[in-house]
């Protein structure tokens, strides 16, 4: 009898083990997939993530391109995230078009897909959206340049430096809000590049970095020398852009604008070397996206998007210390209290 309880007692340890050992391997898998891991924006997107999916108990694999506007990387990313078994991704593509066939894979094979800061193509291709809203961001810096201007605004001179040619949405979106603000008919709100007004000197690609900003400014510089008015997809393109002006003694004579709200940009806002830019919010994305995720591996719920909207709206500012009337804005300082990187 002893010897039959002892057997009983160990076989049910194994058991009790084994089952643990079951529960382990088959806790919730999330991955983030990003841009890049060297813009601040992205750092802090991961961090987020990172800090959520800990005190849920999510195991969170990340990736990157190598550059923005990786695409490929994104799709190898995505397949090995089906491969693991994993229940969600959440994704900031680079490729807003091309990376639907992938994200339609995976939402085939199960895992809910959360889009992060730049909606897909169509919005629909992802289960849901966390985003900035990125037209407003655009806007908002618009009206304020313009105001800024005044009546010499009907004079302007624009650079226009976006992000990639493969033009994702994140980068339409805030371009058409900004010519929109500024007061610029556009063409075609899907697409940039296609205007004509006047006052646009031009649109050049950055890949959303310093050097590309610097490349761009150049670029159109030679263009017409005499630009006034400096339109950048985000704050790294705009210290680039800054490098560029000062390099022939225009940087105290050009209005830059931006979108980002990181501690660097805001620090740069405050240096006057941007006039002002749009502040969004990316560990809030990526925290309420782990959180979706947790929720999609425990009942199947997906996310419902802000009333109104295709998208949940993580929230947006405009920093600056040249408030503009009827612009609403945040002071340099508020903005440092809520920047990321």
């Amino acid at each position: 009898m002893k010897k039959f309880l002892a057997g009983t007692a160990i076989a049910l340890t194994a058991a009790a083990l084994a089952s643990g050992a079951q529960a382990a391997s088959h806790s919730v898998g999330a991955c983030l997939i990003t841009k890049t891991d060297t813009n601040p924006f992205f750092v802090k997107m991961k961090e987020g993530a990172t800090a959520k999916a800990e005190e849920l108990g999510i195991d969170l694999k990340t990736f990157a391109g190598k550059v923005d506007g990786d695409h490929e990387t994104q799709v190898q990313a995505i397949e090995t995230c089906i491969a693991d078994g994993a229940k969600g991704i959440l994704i900031a593509a680079s490729d807003t078009s091309s990376i639907v066939p992938a994200v339609q894979q995976a939402r085939e094979a199960g895992l809910v897909v959360i889009a992060l800061d730049t909606p897909l193509n169509p919005i629909d291709a992802a289960d849901a959206t966390f985003a900035t809203d990125n037209f407003l961001a655009g806007e908002l810096i618009g009206k304020w340049a313009a105001a800024q201007l005044g009546d010499a605004a009907a004079d302007a001179k624009i650079a226009m430096l976006d992000l990639a040619v493969s033009q994702p949405t994140v980068g339409v979106l805030r371009d058409q809000g900004f010519l929109t603000g500024f007061g610029i008919d556009v063409m075609d709100p899907n697409k940039w590049g296609d205007e004509e007004d006047p006052r646009i000197v031009g649109n050049d690609v950055t890949q959303g970095n310093e050097e590309g900003g610097r490349r761009a400014m150049e670029s159109l510089l030679a263009s017409d020398p005499m630009i006034n008015v400096v339109y950048t997809i985000n704050e790294p393109a705009a210290a680039g852009a800054y490098e560029a002006l000062k390099a022939i003694g225009r940087e105290n004579d050009v209005l830059i604008v931006s979108v980002d709200g990181g501690c660097p940009g805001i620090q740069n806002v405050a240096d006057g070397v941007i006039g002002a830019t749009s502040q969004q919010y990316p560990l809030k994305m990526a925290s309420l996206g782990i959180e979706a995720i947790a929720k999609w591996a425990e009942d199947g719920t997906k996310p419902e998007p802000t009333e109104g909207k295709d998208f949940f709206d993580t929230g947006v500012a405009l920093v600056t210390d040249k408030p503009a009337e009827g612009v609403e804005s945040i002071s340099v300082q508020e903005g440092t209290d809520l920047c990321w990187g």
